[in-house]
């Protein structure tokens, strides 16, 4: 062989080599879009509001917020959905996650930053669904365009609204041109340059509001509106359900000598059927119209205690062990068909119901607020994940001291109904 042509090949290989050998500090990272995030098994999805006090005007602090995170990064989270951007809360995120970005390279989170959106007069005894707070929802999109434009690689949704045009947020939903109108803005500065054109715009809102409920959504508006954004970000609650449309809920008659492991197991895969239904309702409706878009689940979730509709002497609906499967089987579903899934929630908060201690909507968390591991992470706890973490200085442990059977025992098992409308 050519000498010449032998050195030549020699020196291609070495040169491949040296490629492959090439050490990730030495290479460009790649910066992750909003679509390459959504959808990526490998980046979980969590609504997250870090308040540990039964009031907002106590926000947390960027060292609270960052003992957070990394529960959360232990988890696998990597994208994190805030609500609104007047309180100082999602500023303190953005500025907790740059800190930890700059402490250890490895270090991932992205943000779906949220805009409250309000009709006039939101929050009286007179609101007016036909007008928005115009005042009001103008500051919350433009402080969450300065947001996107101060941490681009980090923010990489906004959200326009949350139940916003859902009927039954009777304090304050708006008709679907106002989502519309903030969602066409947003592109608008996309094309113009003002905001990165991976950025990705979406409202969040129940299933009903995009098309899987009754007709009275089926509006022109809201047509336009599946065409602006870049995804359907859709919310599922059969936990809610189990009061207000109960179905699906409770032990079948045949199932009355089966174990209550087994009975637990059955009747929390309905529930996430019936939150499977609602995705397919959303789906269906978006395939009629002709149009092709992502959907992802914006929130679902499944409450650890409740002294109301949901208690003992309700629907019997929350404990932690009902909360442990739904988590399970909704993020394996998920995972397995390519759906972001923000969970609600992270951490439990107690300002949701900062008048009622025992309501439903302060123990949404798979954390409570002293930081103990609910059952859905007790595996994890178990597989040290959590070692060096926790909240103010204390340690992850699991509730209920890990006790699985305390844990049961805790269980309220919805009765046998004769009028359950379910196929046996």
């Amino acid at each position: 062989m050519n000498l010449k042509y032998t050195i030549g090949i020699l020196w291609m290989i070495s040169l491949l080599a040296f490629a492959c050998d090439e050490s990730p500090s030495q290479k460009e990272k790649k910066a992750m879009t909003a679509q390459d995030i959504l959808g990526n098994p490998d980046y979980l999805a969590i609504s997250y509001g870090g308040y540990r006090q039964n009031t907002r005007d106590v926000q947390p602090t960027v060292a609270e917020v960052k003992e957070d995170l990394k529960m959360l990064s232990a988890i696998g989270v990597r994208i994190l959905r805030t609500y609104n951007t007047e309180l100082d809360f999602a500023t303190t995120v953005l500025k907790a996650i740059r800190e930890l970005k700059a402490e250890d390279t490895t270090f991932e989170m992205y943000v779906m930053v949220g805009a409250w959106i309000a009709c006039e007069n939101s929050g009286t005894e007179h609101p007016n669904h036909e007008a928005e707070n115009v005042e009001a929802n103008t500051g919350e999109v433009q402080r969450a365009v300065e947001m996107a434009k101060n941490y681009p690689d980090i923010v990489k949704v906004i959200a326009v609204g949350n139940e916003a045009m859902v009927k039954w947020a009777a304090e304050y939903f708006v008709q679907p041109w106002v989502i519309l109108k903030w969602v066409t803005h947003l592109q608008d500065l996309k094309k113009q340059g003002e905001l990165p054109k991976d950025l990705w715009i979406t409202s969040s809102d129940n299933f009903a509001s995009w098309g899987g409920g009754g007709g009275e959504y089926h509006v022109e508006d809201l047509t336009k509106l599946i065409k602006a954004v870049d995804f359907i970000s859709m919310h599922t609650y059969p936990m809610h359900d189990t009061h207000y449309n109960p179905a699906f809920w409770g032990v079948l008659a045949s199932e009355r000598d089966l174990s209550k492991e087994v009975q637990l197991q059955k009747m929390m895969e309905r529930a996430s059927s019936y939150a499977k239904s609602q995705f397919d309702s959303v789906t269906s409706y978006v395939k009629s119209l002709g149009i092709d878009k992502p959907i992802h689940i914006g929130e679902t979730g499944w409450a650890s205690s409740s002294n109301g509709l949901f208690s003992p002497q309700g629907s019997r609906a929350c404990d932690e062990y009902k909360e442990g499967l739904y988590y399970q089987m909704m993020r394996d579903w998920t995972k397995a068909e390519g759906i972001s899934c923000f969970y609600f929630e992270g951490f439990d908060e107690p300002w949701k119901d900062g008048r009622n201690p025992g309501g439903s909507e302060n123990h949404f968390g798979l954390f409570t607020v002293d930081g103990q591991a609910k059952f859905p992470l007790w595996s994890l706890v178990d597989q040290g994940v959590f070692d060096g973490l926790g909240r103010n200085d204390k340690p992850v442990t699991k509730t209920f001291a890990g006790d699985k059977a305390m844990l049961l025992d805790a269980v309220n098992m919805p009765p046998l109904s004769a009028s359950l409308i379910l196929s046996e």
